[in-house]
């Protein structure tokens, strides 16, 4: 519920573009993947937000709309996972979106199933579609990411096999709550920045 009357004075929100790029695989194979919690996320918040990703842009699917007042792209890049950072690389040069506005989401094996981690900036963690988009960004880190745990292979399975399984029924309801406070966390951080109200999303289911 958003007040008739903002209060522009105390300058608590930007006005500055965000641009929230979910990083998965495109095709129908792909859809449902461990890999692709990230995509899965972008559609999510666009969905709540009533953004229509109907543009095709520097190898994306795109919608422009807001959250609250504030101007948002939300991005799937099209090039699959290991080039991501060709897609959001010259569309953040395009649209004028500062480093600190790139919000990054995607799978990470180092946190449980369904456990959601913002952050303000980080390395790559292992994450190949991750290490593009810094290698993009001029090997520039300082940019927020949302992280959704997948869980970590069992025993000897082959960590790619595993990327691109889908989540049992369990494991999918787990994911689906965290897809659901994901919205809530990105909407949070659009409005109001990193603050104590984010880091209540460093979540355990």
């Amino acid at each position: 519920m958003r007040g008739s009357h903002h209060h522009h004075h105390h300058g608590s929100v930007e006005y500055t573009p965000w641009l929230i790029a979910g990083l998965g695989n495109p095709g129908n194979k792909y859809y449902g993947t461990r890999h692709n919690v990230g995509f899965e996320m972008v559609d999510r918040i666009a969905a709540e937000e009533g953004i229509t990703m109907n543009t095709i842009q520097s190898k994306s699917l795109l919608g422009i709309g807001s959250i609250g007042e504030v101007p948002v792209l939300v991005v799937k890049p099209q090039s699959y996972m290991n080039y991501s950072g060709e897609a959001i690389g010259p569309l953040a040069a395009y649209y004028q979106v500062p480093l600190r506005h790139i919000l990054l989401i995607y799978d990470d094996t180092s946190l449980p199933n369904g456990v959601l981690r913002l952050q303000k900036k980080g390395g790559h963690g292992r994450h190949n579609g991750l290490q593009n988009v810094i290698e993009h960004l001029d090997g520039r880190r300082e940019f927020p990411r949302l992280s959704i745990g997948i869980g970590s292979p069992p025993g000897k399975m082959d960590p790619r096999a595993f990327l691109l399984q889908k989540f049992s029924s369990e494991e999918r309801v787990q994911i689906d709550t965290a897809l659901e406070q994901g919205v809530d966390a990105v909407r949070t951080l659009v409005l109001k920045g990193f603050s104590g109200s984010t880091e209540r999303f460093n979540l355990v289911q």
